[in-house]
């Protein structure tokens, strides 16, 4: 079993595509987000959707399908973690993400949990967490 601390920015992508959606409810990962990255992916998903169906790539009716579908993957399968309980790492959390301070809970997250994040944000890179990619996420999976 893999435990895995999920960046927004993989969040928001992967729920967007039926791959990424297969890949989040893979059975042998167990995935982390703060509340503040599920604050932010419910309202960029929100946001990426109004732009297809403003662009006329899909119907309101798809539009709204494509959401649901998210949530409910989001309620069914992504544990999201209270800020009490990582909180008290937030000095070292900013101290150890400068290129992207907001990024801090996410760490913060990994550190207090000791698990990897899932990212293909280069923030991360440096900030003393193991980081998985999804190429590299996939290619595990596959062989394990």
């Amino acid at each position: 079993m893999m435990h895995l601390v999920v960046d927004a920015n993989i969040l928001i992508s992967e729920l967007l595509r039926h791959r990424g959606k297969e890949l989040i409810q893979n059975p042998s990962i167990i995935l982390y987000v703060t509340e503040s990255v599920l604050s932010e992916t419910s309202y960029e998903l929100r946001k990426r959707i109004n732009a297809i169906i403003h662009r006329k790539s899909a119907s309101e009716i798809i539009g709204q399908a494509l959401l649901e579908s998210a949530q409910n993957v989001i309620n069914t399968k992504i544990n999201i973690i209270e800020k009490s309980v990582y909180i008290h790492l937030e000095t070292e959390a900013r101290n150890r993400i400068p290129r992207d301070p907001n990024d801090w809970s996410t760490v913060a997250l990994a550190l207090v949990m000791n698990v990897p994040i899932w990212t293909q944000d280069c923030d991360f890179l440096g900030c003393g967490c193991p980081t998985w990619t999804t190429e590299t996420l996939l290619t595990q999976l596959t062989v394990a």
